[in-house]
């Protein structure tokens, strides 16, 4: 029955079915024609068959869409046996009469080439079956078994657009599966011209590297991804990297994350990283790196956030073991499924599969901090151009998701500290610094915040030690010189004596003056003892005085009245006479 659309439906243009496949839907903006035939083509083990398998088993979960699989190598069984170990019971759709499988077998003995041959028993067969399910979607694998017995090329090429004229004609969305040619696209190279869509897959070899690319060669009516992506096929099916550049419009944010380590959010602005920012620990081995990356994992998963841990050069085990002698558990976090590992060789995988890893691991566990640890690992598989394109793809994307990122790089012995091997400084937001000072004999541990944009930093070198209860950064040195280690603590025992002496010295004046006061204090006493008694031996020479004056004057008195008194008795005596 052939399949109409609407005005509506072309006027809004091409009509597309959703693969389903991580990626991949995006890479073809939307999915697959509708009603048209999508062509998947490679070389052996590429994962042509698990591709259009993924479209069927989505289309019938997913999206409601019955579809027929018509096998020509692999029998129902041993497809269900292939998917069981993706998840997939095919057996359950297959009962359910949401997918039809039918195995068909081609060979010499039943085909009899004549210039009058068709496929009517194909599409008998395949119509039947898209019948029996009510199928929406349908997959042919592989398209060359069909036409194994031809040798007749304008039969076999009359029969390829035949085959997909009919499907279009019934508006089946089509899969079909073709191996690779000589020199051409498929082995008759007539498939590509024929289909709608036509998918490119392929198995890049590179210093014994394989890497899986997928590339849309054409796809008619419709825009498209131009560019070779790298997919992945593990446990879950397909997943299908199609960012390889992104702009710069990275949502913003003014909160803080702590870095782990209280001394070192001091010196960051007093609060740590900014949340979506990137941060590079550059140092020599030895410095440290991993354990301040473990601080600051361990401080995420403490907030209750998932915290990612991306490791090239040590096991999960190793790690938590090492940093455990510095009073860090990361174990209870893995427990408590907050912090999880992925620990792998750079070799084991490409660039770009690493890339592909990143971006699953990432959508998968959801987390708010991812630190990869160490980055210069990964120029032993790709020069440091392709090292820096796939780091610059991981911070865009990270960015994208506001996840704050930790990045740590070995420096070699001998070079430069303020440079990385890979050249990404300047895409770091925060770049600190940790390095080896030898004196005296010992190397003694230094961090330095090289750059920290949007915040006032500290400008200062600062001594830090790895102790039982982790990193502990000390007190600036306001010494004329930075000193370190053993150097330190002598200069600061001998600031320490010269304190103290000070200290004695001042004791002693205080003593000698208090003795003094005392001195001084006694002898005004004794001063103001003989002036009292001078004040008061005048006082009474004074009342002496004044008692002697009142005594005279009472006298005068007394002698003046007593004269007068003489004088009256003597005279009536002279008048007698």
């Amino acid at each position: 029955m052939e399949k109409s659309f609407s005005d509506q439906d072309i006027a809004n243009g091409l009509v597309k079915s959703k693969t389903g496949i991580n990626g991949l839907d995006e890479v073809l903006d939307g999915g697959f024609p509708v009603g048209r035939s999508t062509l998947i083509c490679g070389a052996a083990g590429c994962g042509k068959t698990l591709m259009a398998c993924e479209f069927l088993v989505h289309g019938a979960t997913l999206f409601d869409e019955p579809g027929v699989f018509i096998a020509f190598e692999e029998t129902p069984e041993e497809m269900a046996q292939n998917l069981a170990s993706l998840g997939i019971d095919l057996n359950q759709l297959i009962a359910e009469k949401k997918i039809f499988v039918d195995y068909v077998k081609v060979d010499r003995s039943e085909i009899e080439e004549t210039g009058e041959y068709d496929l009517e028993g194909l599409y008998i067969r395949l119509a039947n079956a898209i019948q029996t399910v009510g199928a929406k979607r349908v997959v042919l694998d592989t398209v060359e078994a069909i036409f194994t017995g031809f040798a007749n090329e304008s039969i076999l090429r009359s029969e390829l657009r035949r085959l997909f004229r009919w499907l279009k004609d019934r508006g089946l969305t089509a899969v079909i599966t073709a191996e690779r040619g000589q020199g051409m696209i498929t082995r008759h190279g007539l498939e590509e011209y024929v289909s709608d869509c036509v998918i490119l897959l392929e198995n890049h070899m590179r210093e014994g590297i394989a890497t899986r690319t997928l590339r849309v060669v054409k796809y008619r009516g419709s825009r498209h991804g131009n560019n070779e992506y790298p997919f992945l096929i593990d446990q879950s099916g397909i997943w299908v990297m199609p960012i390889t550049s992104v702009g710069l419009d990275y949502p913003i944010s003014h909160d803080f994350i702590s870095t782990g380590i209280p001394r070192l959010d001091t010196m960051l602005n007093g609060h740590g990283y900014y949340r979506g920012s990137s941060v590079l620990l550059s140092g020599t081995a030895g410095t440290g790196k991993t354990i301040l990356a473990s601080h600051l994992a361990d401080a995420t998963c403490r907030n209750g956030e998932r915290c990612l841990l991306i490791a090239f050069e040590e096991s999960a085990g190793h790690i938590m073991r090492n940093v455990a002698s510095a009073g860090i558990d990361l174990r209870q976090w893995l427990d408590q499924g907050l912090l999880h590992f992925h620990t792998a060789r750079p070799s084991l995988l490409g660039a770009e599969l690493h890339l592909l890893t990143i971006h699953k691991l990432v959508t998968e566990f959801q987390p708010s901090v991812v630190i990869m640890d160490p980055i210069t690992n990964l120029v032993q598989i790709a020069s440091l151009f392709e090292v820096k394109s796939l780091l610059v793809r991981i911070l865009d994307f990270l960015k994208k998701q506001s996840i704050t990122s930790l990045f740590t790089s070995l420096t070699e012995g001998g070079e430069a500290l303020e440079q990385t091997n890979v050249g990404i400084s300047s895409l770091m937001d925060t770049w600190i610094l940790l390095s080896n000072i030898e004196t005296n004999g010992e190397r003694n541990r230094i961090i330095t915040v090289l750059k920290s944009r949007g915040m006032a930093h500290s400008n200062q070198g600062r001594e830090f030690r790895i102790t039982d209860r982790g990193v502990q950064i000390l007190d600036v040195y306001t010494g004329q010189r930075m000193l370190t280690g053993s150097a330190r603590l002598y200069q600061e025992a001998v600031e320490r004596s010269a304190a103290e002496q000070r200290r004695v010295e001042l004791d002693h004046r205080k003593r000698e003056f208090e003795r003094k006061r005392r001195v001084l204090l006694a002898q005004i006493e004794d001063l103001q003892a003989a002036l009292d008694n001078e004040e008061m031996e005048l006082r009474q020479t004074i009342e002496q005085s004044e008692q002697q004056d009142e005594v005279r004057l009472s006298d005068r008195e007394q002698m003046a009245q007593s004269r007068q008194g003489d004088t009256e008795a003597s005279q009536p005596a002279q008048e007698g006479d």
